[in-house]
């Protein structure tokens, strides 16, 4: 005899799970509440045209992943203890407003509220959508550089437009090399096949990103590639969720195998953060309607969950 329902760790525990990421309190977009941290969902930037917004749901999809009430003052073992140190706190945004065809205000919208944060000195973790919410994202730290770039990503996105679209997803990394205020590059993870040509490849290392290739990790110890990040530096993190092994997580729309895994992901953003000063985060492609019961979800959702345990450490120690 099987169950209507599927029981839920919320159901087994009792209490209320209060819809934000990891039970984070809620709030209006732009309400700081004196946060250190602020969560924001941007589920369209811009899409190209012949495959839509495919990862629109995804920040709701991440949210759900944690059905605990509570969670917050539960001990996590891969942080190895609270996910938040006692004297900082995070508000969630929820998601904010976004048009499936105006795509400019899409990204002025998100620039605008990763500003708001920033101008608040709270730090901005932004869950997309699709590769594309970077860009925006990267725009409103105009006023908030020198910043690296440090991107975890199967594919490099140097493509100056796909189909006459300069600001989709194959194209992030290029258009963060237009900003002034992105002094450096580090790109993690690159594999196998992806739209790249030749040609942008070498206009990546004409402006000076530094490529350390999947295979090259696989080869080197985790020292090395942290080490690769300039020390003291304000890092920005993008990790595209399809950087993993599909194997681990295989709700992406171009998953490419030899992946890295979990612990790989946590030890690399352990070793950056005691390196440099993470002052934003942001999780991109993940597609849950390729999702096997939720699997990929809960990983990018306990990747968001080390994210935000280490920037919480950094304010416990300025």
């Amino acid at each position: 005899m099987s169950n209507k329902t599927s029981p839920d760790m919320g159901a087994m525990f009792g209490g209320k799970v209060m819809k934000g990421l990891m039970d984070i309190p809620l709030s209006d977009p732009g309400n700081i509440n004196n946060a250190d941290i602020v969560v924001m969902g941007a589920p369209i930037a811009t899409p190209y045209q012949s495959v839509g917004a495919y990862c629109a749901d995804a920040p709701d999809s991440i949210r759900s992943a944690f059905g605990w009430p509570g969670v917050l003052k539960h001990y996590d073992f891969d942080v190895g203890g609270n996910i938040f140190q006692d004297n900082t706190s995070a508000v969630d945004w929820g998601n904010l407003p976004c048009s499936e065809t105006d795509f400019q205000l899409n990204r002025e919208t998100i620039c605008t509220y990763v500003k708001a944060a920033l101008d608040a000195n709270a730090v901005p973790v932004v869950i997309g959508g699709d590769d594309s919410t970077p860009i925006p994202v990267l725009q409103a730290y105009k006023d908030h550089g020198p910043i690296t770039v440090v991107q975890f990503d199967a594919h490099i996105d140097w493509r100056d437009e796909i189909a006459g679209e300069r600001f989709g997803l194959s194209s992030n990394m290029r258009r963060a090399s237009e900003m002034s205020w992105v002094e450096d590059m580090i790109q993690i993870g690159a594999r196998g096949l992806g739209s790249a040509r030749p040609r942008d490849y070498q206009d990546a290392l004409d402006w000076g990103a530094k490529f350390i290739p999947m295979r090259d990790v696989q080869s080197s110890s985790l020292d090395d590639v942290v080490n690769a990040v300039p020390k003291g530096s304000k890092v920005f993190i993008n990790l595209d969720i399809d950087a993993m092994d599909p194997a681990i997580v295989p709700a992406v729309i171009g998953p490419a195998p030899g992946g890295f895994d979990y612990w790989q992901i946590v030890n690399l953003l352990t070793g950056i953060s005691k390196r440099a000063t993470i002052v934003g985060f942001n999780l991109a492609e993940l597609m849950p309607a390729n999702d096997i019961g939720g699997r990929g979800a809960l990983v990018a959702a306990r990747v968001l969950t080390i994210a935000i345990a280490l920037i919480s450490r950094q304010f416990s120690v300025e």
